[in-house]
Order: structure tokens, then sequence, then C-alpha cells
């Protein structure tokens, strides 16, 4: 099938000639013709098979006739990213070369004057992330009532981004007679329940299990230590030893462990870049563009960076840390192997990381071979022992310690001290020792500032407020005891009221 049998128009498939595809994917030619009807379209598909492009050219089709108002976009994308929200726009400044439509990208970190001149302008097709929008909104500046095309893009990392409440009210902004799609790579119950509330009799499009991976990647597994140096140091000799790297990405739950482990990869002579929520625009573009040059072959990367970029050229794929969320896997892989290519996968293992990769394997419906010894078959680092010891090196020397008191019976402690028995103690030591004082007599233990340097105001013997130390007086002390303040001992003067 060509994109010629799909009913776009004739600018379109120019434009699509241009860039170089000559058939569409099956999500493309499932999705265009009930886009062109329009009709609701629920599409589930794998990453990396062109739902961007799904959607992208029937709207330009539909979009040749009218014209835009001023406030009022005509059509309106939401993704979850900036970045996603960038690349839809790249995709249709490259197929919309023979349009004159009006884009605006309405994004956080740029500034909110850029964008609405832009919006007061009139705009065809409106890109946005959910905040962002909703800011315009509020402001006065936006309106949604001439809103005739809904674009949900993402809907699953919407989810989990804590989208969903700012999703439902633009819903609720844009009118009831709208034509929505709905696009996901995963389909839990709650983005299913969301599908049944926004979407008026849609046209379901999958064409692929969902949360299934590309079988143009190779999976694998590394078992690794638990300490963050033995994971950094698995991570190298893996990058070393790939066969035919030419780029990759790694990905880390946290943004700490991004900035961490980007400043380790460069310390030891790697060209790596990063990616996290907490850098600016400016710098995430920055990042994004010196990886797709090819200038920094590696992009360590927090998850912001798994959903729906489109990196053709991406060869391999690792997880320093496996996601806490199955679903997010699929994405991370997802970002090799792409348009038919091979790609590669390896995901770091260490102890505690069983349940979720069990959680993974459930996911995808099939298990991934490990690449040298499994976690359990794994020698125990040393690195692990002094964790486990609790006290690092001085732990190795409290269990050297009690290897060497074996023979004489001391029992160790935790804190490093020992002690011996009655008996044991006996036999070494002949010397006699003094008898224990009695109870009443033994010393004090407090500090030597406050057993022997008596406080201002008070006997040697007395303690706080007058209180004796000694044991057997009980004498109850009324108000200040024997201590009264200086201050409480001046003269009051009373003065006579006129």
């Amino acid at each position: 099938m060509s994109f010629a049998e799909l009913g776009l128009s004739e600018k379109v498939q120019q434009a699509v000639s241009s860039a170089g595809y000559t058939e569409p994917t099956p999500i493309q030619a499932q999705a265009i013709p009930h886009v062109l009807a329009r009709k609701d379209v629920l599409g589930i598909a794998q990453t990396g098979t062109g739902k961007t492009a799904a959607f992208t050219l029937p709207m330009l089709t539909l979009l040749e006739t009218g014209r835009a108002r001023a406030r009022m976009p005509r059509t309106l994308i939401l993704e979850p990213t900036r970045e996603l929200a960038a690349q839809v726009e790249d995709n249709f400044d490259k197929y919309g070369i023979n349009h004159k439509l009006s884009v605006a990208l309405l994004i956080g970190g740029v500034s909110f004057g850029d964008q609405d001149a832009k919006i007061t302008r009139g705009v065809d097709v409106l890109i946005a992330t959910p905040g962002r929008l909703l800011d315009h909104f509020e402001r006065g500046k936006l309106l949604l009532t001439g809103v005739e095309l809904l674009v949900i893009d993402e809907a699953d990392r919407m989810l989990d981004m804590g989208f969903i409440p700012d999703i439902e009210r633009i819903v609720k902004l844009v009118p009831f007679t709208r034509q929505t799609l709905f696009f996901s790579a995963t389909m839990p119950p709650e983005i299913q329940r969301l599908a049944d509330a926004f979407l008026h009799n849609p046209v379901k499009v999958e064409v692929a299990r969902a949360a299934s991976t590309a079988s143009t990647i190779t999976q694998r597994l590394v078992a690794t230590g638990r300490e963050d140096f033995e994971k950094r140091e698995t991570l190298r000799e893996l990058i070393r030893n790939a066969t035919d790297l030419q780029n990759a990405i790694v990905f880390c739950n946290r943004k700490r462990d991004v900035a961490v482990l980007h400043r380790s990869l460069q310390k030891h002579g790697f060209a790596a870049a990063a990616l996290h929520g907490d850098m600016d625009q400016h710098a995430r573009m920055a990042a994004l563009d010196s990886f797709r040059t090819g200038e920094m072959p590696i992009l360590v990367a927090s998850d912001v960076a798994a959903r729906g970029l489109d990196i053709p050229a991406v060869s391999h794929v690792f997880n320093y840390d496996i996601p806490h969320h199955a679903e997010d896997y699929v994405h991370r892989i997802g970002r090799t192997g792409r348009a038919g290519r091979a790609g590669q996968s390896f995901t770091l293992v260490g102890p505690g990381d069983e349940k979720s990769l069990a959680a993974i394997e459930k996911l995808i419906g099939q298990p991934v071979e490990w690449q040298g010894p499994t976690l359990a078959e794994r020698p125990q680092s040393e690195g692990s022992s002094r964790r486990r010891g609790g006290r690092g090196e001085r732990g190795e020397r409290g269990e050297r310690g009690e290897e060497r008191s074996r023979g004489r019976k001391v029992k160790v402690r935790s804190s490093g001290r020992s002690q011996e028995p009655a008996e044991a103690a006996r036999a070494e030591d002949p010397a006699p020792r003094p008898a224990a004082a009695p109870r009443e007599e033994q010393p004090s233990r407090a500090p030597r500032r406050e057993r022997d340097r008596p406080e201002r105001g008070r006997s040697p013997d007395q303690g706080y407020q007058g209180r004796s130390r000694r044991e057997d007086d009980d004498e109850r002390v009324i108000g200040l005891g024997d201590h009264v303040p200086a201050f409480l001992m001046r003269p009051v003067t009373v003065k006579k009221a006129k």
C-alpha cells in the first residue's frame, strides 16, 4: 500500500515523497483513513511505529480548507513533555512544506510574550503541554471554543506525570462536537477509562499487542553489584565492549543520578551529554541536538527522554537503573530498533531489583536473557560485603577480630568492643581487682563540668533548682528553691494613677 491510497492530498503526498517515505507503517495505514473520515480514533502501537505521522499527515489534509481566527486555534495537540511537543512541530514543518499553515508551540521555558503574539495572530495548529496551555487560558489570552480536532498523544505518559486532571479540564473547555484522536503505546485500565470518557464511538486501531517490544531489539540483562561504583564500572565495561555501538542512551531513574553518572563518564573519557527535567529549555535542546548530530554519542537521561523522541539511528540503550514501572521499560528500549533497524538494549540488575524485573517480564510476555552470570550466580563483591557489615572497613576489622578471638571464646559485638566472660578474665588477669563500691557510694556519671563545678547560687551537693543529688533527700522543692534570680530581687516601683 502507498500513501496515495490513503486519501491524502496531493500536497501532503509530495511532502512525504520528498522526505523519502514510500510506504506507510501499519498504524498509519489503518489510522489515516479513519481520521480523514472525521471519526474518533484510539490508536495503540508500540513505540517507534510512526504514531506522530499517523495524525500529522491527515491533519494537514483537513486543514487545507478554512482559516484560523485570532486566539482561537483550529486544532490542538497535547504532549506530556517539551521535547515531544518540539518534535511534533518539526513534523509539521517537514510535512507541511507545501502548506501555508501557522503553527504555535506552547511549552515551558519560553517567554509568554512570543507565544502570546503567535496566538493573537491566529494559529491553525496549537501544540502544547497541559500546564502552559492552562496558563495562557487563565490569563485570558486563549480561547478553545474553535477547536475542531483534539489530539492526546502519549496518554499513558500523561497519567504517569500527573497531567490527567489538567487533561480532563482541557477536554471540558473544547467543543463537544470535536474530533478526538487518542494515541498511546500502552493501555492501562486508567487510560482505558479516560478513553471511554473522551471518545465517541471510536475506531480502535491496534497494530501490536499493548506493551510489546519490537522484534528488532536484542534485549539482555547484566548482573551487577549493589554499590554505585560497581554499577558505573559495569556500565563502562559494557560501553567499551559493545559491538557496533554508534550512539547510546543511558537511562537513570533519578535526576541526581543522571548528573553523577554524566560527570563520571566524562571523567573516564566518554563524550556524553545529560538530559533531565530540571534543566532549562535551552540546555535540554542543546543536549538533544548534540546527540542527534553525533557530537555527543552518549546521552545520559531520565525518563523525560523515554517517550516518543524520534532519533532513528540510536544503536544501543542502557538501563543503568531498572525502571520502577514496567511500562517505562518498553518506552526506554523503544528508543532503539526504530523503523526496522536493529538495536540492542542492556539492563543492569542488582540485588533488590528482582521484583521489578519480574514485572517487566510479565508485561512483555517473555523472559529476558542474561549476558554472563545471572544475579544468583554472580560472585559477591567486596563492596557488598562491606555494606552488609554496616561499618565499611571498621566492619571488616570487627569480623577479623571475631575470627582472631574465637580461640579464647570472646564475644564480639557490633560496636567492635569485646566483653570477656568472668572465668576468662580471672584466668588472664591474676591481679586482684578492687571490689565494686556500694551503689549509693558510687560517683555520679554526670560530666565532670557538672559534677565538680557547682553552679552559681547553689551548693555542690545540690542539683538543678536546689534538688539534692543524694537519693535519700526527698524534700519537695517549692518555686525556685534556694536559688532566686537577681532580677526578681529588684524593687518594683508602682506609679499612682492620677
